[in-house]
């Protein structure tokens, strides 16, 4: 049992799973939600973000094992595919059911989200629109966030356009450590096309609008914590790809530059969070 609980753990993209749970946290205090508002709120996005990582290594399972991914339970042999995809079954099952314990526009939201990121797994992965399941669901977070408050209040639009444009650099920057993978098993998304120096210069001109759409959105001048986040957003992502080539050359996957994009969206919730300038 304890072998399994382990694997569906490294099975569910861990690091980007607690980062955006926690990001959504963080917007959900900064919103306004009361401690009981908070738990149904985290509890989908965390179930929403299970669900996309399990059904995501359980359809990957045989490119993972292609390419030697040792680091996937499935692709290793540690846990079954069918496992991953029952967990990941219960768990999107789970996000709507969890969602409507706030209200169903909200819970309308949190589905769309759901969805467009189950439709990235498969079939949108292998396109030219691959980033269009990141932007969709990564503008669908706050929507949620913020229609699960009591009244419903409609989200900002330059809220939801810079989540949305922070989840699309998002996916350029999670799939360039798999460029070399993903060519050797035939997938071939927008970032693919364009190729490494064209995804990292991607990455960087989203993260960067995202930034400054948060920092000029809000009604009132911009203020220097605002300015301080917008730099920020044109240094962390620099030193995650300095410290993702090191890492390559050292023979290590280069991950530091997804990384780097957490630290933004992190930086992002607290700007926000500290100037109490969303709803």
């Amino acid at each position: 049992m304890s072998s399994t609980v382990l694997g569906l753990v490294r099975a569910s993209h861990p690091e980007p799973t607690v980062a955006v749970t926690v990001v959504a946290g963080l917007l959900a205090w900064g919103v306004g939600h009361c401690p009981t508002g908070l738990a149904p709120v985290v509890g989908t996005v965390l179930a929403s973000q299970l669900a996309v990582g399990w059904s995501n290594d359980a359809l990957d399972a045989g490119r993972d094992a292609a390419v030697g991914r040792t680091d996937k339970p499935v692709a290793a042999g540690a846990l079954s595919r069918r496992t991953v995809a029952v967990a990941a079954a219960v768990a999107a099952v789970g996000t709507p059911l969890l969602a409507l314990t706030t209200n169903p526009t909200a819970a309308l939201w949190a589905t769309v989200g759901l969805v467009s990121a189950l439709l990235y797994n498969r079939p949108l992965k292998s396109t030219p629109f691959s980033p269009l399941p990141y932007a969709v669901s990564f503008g669908s977070l706050p929507a949620f966030v913020v229609l699960a408050l009591p009244g419903k209040p409609a989200p900002p639009v330059w809220l939801v356009t810079a989540a949305a444009l922070l989840g699309a650099g998002a996916h350029f920057a999670n799939v360039l450590p798999d460029l070399a993978d993903d060519a050797r098993t035939g997938v071939r998304g927008l970032p693919h096309r364009l190729g490494p120096a064209g995804s990292r210069l991607a990455a960087a001109g989203l993260l960067l609008a995202a930034t400054v759409v948060l920092v000029a959105g809000p009604p009132g001048p911009p203020s220097w914590l605002g300015l301080s986040a917008v730099a920020a957003a044109v240094v962390v992502p620099c030193v995650g790809w300095y410290a993702a080539r090191a890492a390559a050359r050292a023979g290590r996957r280069p991950v530091a530059a997804f990384r780097a994009v957490m630290v933004v969206a992190l930086i992002d919730v607290v700007l926000l969070v500290v100037s109490g300038r969303v709803v």
